[in-house]
């Protein structure tokens, strides 16, 4: 029986590029984009995966170096560029992607693992099941595991949490949000095969029924919700979040939480800004590289 094959197209620049690659590889090629960072070199690959060769690669490719060559005006340093296409074996694409997603443990409230890790949960641990797929988000990336840190603070804090994810991605936040009792627990992301990924993922943890999934524009939401939540998650970039803030403060409770992600640094500052004057005080910050997150709390 014949391998099925699959084609990843991948960009190696230094790790403080890496979420503004991962966009722009996502917007070039239509797909969703994967990180993971290479501590021993200090590099980083995102990639993108097909079920088939992506057709006029030579031009593909020339539109990815003109957009990556943009970087270096915006203040991301992104080293010696790599842009490659490469055929890959399902086995192999699985073996490699072994090395690289490990278990993560958010102290003894969450364990995120892959399907083939051995590892155990601690009692009273809550546990969720992901594997690499063509479109996926496993809680490697610093600024997942930013909002996942989140999600156990704020239980810890709330009796009855609820949770908004904005660009669900594999759903990784929305299913561990079940998983620790959040409810109701809404997510929604632009990319179909998003959502048909994270209600995969949702129904192989047992958790898809507490989870509503839909197909969404942040840019298409009214600016008013009847519903309000405990907990917004949203991983955009900055000039999104600043179009949009209104839209996002709305959907905040009274004394609830909004947590931002993947920040450049510089822009940090007039995101806080911007929010505090829709009624959110930035009441914690992560930094990582030029990246910033923060916790957002609505009085």
């Amino acid at each position: 029986m014949k391998s099925r094959h699959v084609w990843r197209v991948s960009v190696i620049t230094d790790t403080e590029a890496e979420d503004a690659v991962a966009e722009i590889l996502r917007s070039v090629c239509d797909q969703p984009a994967a990180s993971y960072m290479d501590l021993e070199t200090g590099t980083s690959e995102s990639c993108v995966y097909f079920d088939r060769a992506p057709e006029a690669w030579t031009l593909l490719r020339r539109q990815l170096l003109h957009r990556l060559q943009g970087l270096e005006s915006c203040g991301l340093q992104t080293g010696s560029v790599k842009v490659n296409l490469r055929k890959l074996t399902s086995n192999s694409w699985l073996q490699s992607w072994k090395k690289h997603f490990r278990p993560l443990e958010i102290g003894s409230a969450l364990l995120v693992k892959p399907g083939w890790s051995k590892r155990r949960r601690k009692p009273g641990q809550a546990i969720v099941v992901l594997d690499p797929g063509l479109s996926f988000g496993t809680g490697q990336h610093p600024t997942t595991e930013f909002c996942l840190r989140g999600l156990v603070s704020v239980r810890g804090e709330i009796e009855r949490p609820s949770l908004l994810d904005v660009g669900t991605g594999s759903g990784i936040l929305a299913i561990a949000a079940a998983k620790l009792g959040f409810a109701p627990v809404d997510a929604f992301d632009l990319d179909p095969d998003s959502i048909s990924v994270a209600t995969k993922n949702a129904a192989r943890n047992r958790v898809a029924p507490r989870i509503c999934f839909w197909r969404q524009d942040v840019a298409a939401l009214p600016k008013r919700s009847p519903r309000k939540y405990t907990l917004i998650c949203a991983n955009l970039l900055a000039d999104l979040l600043m179009i949009h803030r209104d839209k996002l403060a709305a959907r905040v409770d009274s004394g609830g939480s909004l947590l931002l992600a993947g920040i450049l640094k510089e822009e940090f500052e007039k995101v806080c800004a911007a929010y505090l004057a829709c009624g959110l005080k930035c009441i914690s910050r992560h930094t990582e590289g030029e990246w910033c997150s923060g916790r957002f709390r609505k009085e």
